[in-house]
């Protein structure tokens, strides 16, 4: 009886879920369908190098769809369509590092392989298959062993796989075939075709530039910096303007910086196997950027520290945190300002040096007005003092972040030497205004005929007095220090 239930219970189990499958079915193809269309509307141009590719294989295919093609390279035209396999990459970048890196390792190694055969012949029958090992032998461990060297490693990791691999090939091969020179001739002739055809497209078909993505994810990292900056101030500080929803979602923003390293070592990478290309020069610095990335990243981990105060639930007394909040909130500000000015260059590659210059000033100046407010309301007790330690922490924290902001200005004002960025003016002034400012300091007013305020309304005269500061100068005996000479022009 007992079998006869259970066995009624499966065939309803199996009858539901059978009744079922046509609904899970359709949840599982709209969950994929969505999961597709969110990955193509992320990047586009996830889109566009998928058909790049597919315009590749298509256009190496010819070699088998054309006779006269055949004939010429026959079964060889097989390494064409490989090559466009492994050589398509989503950057130019990437593109030309795996095809150069394919095209120069093929070219040697099959040189290289075409020559040990015609050597190991010299040794007769029973010496030829001996001295092929010994080849294959050494060139195969010394190039593997080159692998190890961090700069083959990084640049000519897959060129040197490539040599490996195409010389044990051509020199395995060659001892049981007399025609080695055209065996190597077509497969290394169908390899330089299908890989050029893969740079080709890369570069003229909607290229992705490894260097522009480097580009903008240094400017754009600085940008999360600032916003974090603003979101702390908000956060630690909530009777601030700014509202603790307002600012949650930014103070967090740094964190996707701290995972970055690898990204922009790969980029910086291939940006260097690419060509010149609209702002950028054919020998930019790119290492630049790594040193650009690193400042910001060690400015990420203390937003870390920062981040663990505002989610802490010790908080020291409130009226010591109102003695402190103005200078802290005046860093912090400055500070994210100047990192956004500083974005802003890297972005348009032009200065802002005067800008970021102010900001980072006027966050110096909110420093020492930090450390006068410290001294004047340290407490005396013990008790007091452990009460205050964190929020002294943060401070300093603040006044860390506030050197690391000054340290990349500067390391963005070398490079801006080095990519000839763009010489502008302060943005807040006029470039008229800015260059009279820079030239001379002086005073206008008008021509008083007598202590009416009509008069001094309606004067049709006016005194123009400029102060042109006078470089220092040095004879054999005066010392003349920052002359000031005065001008008087009456219109």
């Amino acid at each position: 009886m007992e079998m006869d239930l259970n066995a009624q219970v499966k065939k309803a189990g199996f009858l539901q879920r059978l009744k079922d499958f046509p609904s899970k079915l359709k949840d599982s193809v709209t969950k994929r369908m969505k999961n597709v269309h969110k990955l193509g509307k992320d990047d586009p141009r996830r889109i566009i190098h998928s058909i790049k590719v597919g315009l590749s294989l298509t256009l190496v295919s010819m070699l088998y769809y054309v006779r006269p093609l055949y004939d010429s390279f026959g079964v060889s035209g097989m390494w064409a369509i490989l090559t466009v396999v492994v050589v398509s990459e989503f950057t130019v970048g990437g593109t030309l590092s795996k095809g150069l890196n394919r095209g120069f390792a093929t070219l040697i190694a099959g040189a290289l392989g075409v020559g040990a055969v015609h050597l190991a012949r010299f040794c007769g029958h029973k010496g030829e298959p001996i001295v092929l090992g010994i080849l294959v032998f050494s060139l195969g461990a010394a190039a593997t062993f080159s692998r190890f060297f961090p700069k083959i490693k990084q640049r000519y990791d897959y060129g040197a796989l490539i040599f490996i691999l195409t010389f044990s090939m051509v020199a395995v091969s060659g001892y049981r075939t007399d025609e080695i020179l055209v065996i190597a001739y077509q497969r290394l002739s169908t390899i330089l075709i299908g890989g050029t055809i893969c740079i080709l497209v890369s570069i003229f078909v909607f290229p992705v530039w490894a260097g522009e993505d480097l580009h903008k994810m240094v400017a754009n990292n600085i940008i999360k910096l600032a916003n974090s900056l603003e979101g702390f101030e908000g956060e630690y500080f909530p009777s601030s303007e700014k509202t603790s929803k307002e600012t949650k979602s930014c103070v967090r923003e740094y964190k996707n910086i701290l995972t970055s390293k690898s990204t922009e070592d790969t980029l910086a990478n291939l940006a260097r196997w690419e060509p010149g290309h609209g702002r950028f020069r054919l020998r930019h610095p790119w290492t630049k950027y790594l040193k650009i990335a690193g400042l910001v990243r060690q400015c990420a981990f203390h937003f870390e520290i920062l981040n663990g105060y505002v989610l802490s639930d010790a908080k020291a007394p409130q009226d010591f945190i109102s003695k402190i909040q103005e200078p802290c909130s005046i860093m912090s500000r400055e500070a994210g300002e100047a990192l956004k000015a500083i974005a802003k260059s890297i972005k348009t590659m032009s200065r802002y040096n005067v800008c970021v210059s102010t900001h980072i000033k006027n966050s110096k100046n909110a420093i020492e007005n930090l450390r006068l407010a410290l001294k004047l309301s340290f407490p005396e007790t013990e008790e007091d003092l452990l009460e205050i330690i964190p929020v002294v922490t943060m401070a300093s924290t603040l006044i860390d972040i506030v050197n690391y902001v000054e340290k990349i200005f500067e390391a963005v004002e070398e490079f801006s030497v080095l990519a000839h960025f763009k010489e502008t003016l302060d943005p807040k002034l006029s470039p008229e205004l800015g260059q009279h400012q820079l030239l001379h300091k002086g005073t206008v007013k008008p021509v008083l005929e007598g202590d009416n305020e009509e008069e001094y309304n309606n004067s049709p005269h006016v005194v123009i007095a400029v102060h042109d500061e006078q470089p220092a100068t040095v004879n054999e005996k005066t010392v003349n220090l920052g002359a000031e000479k005065t001008t008087v022009v009456v219109v």
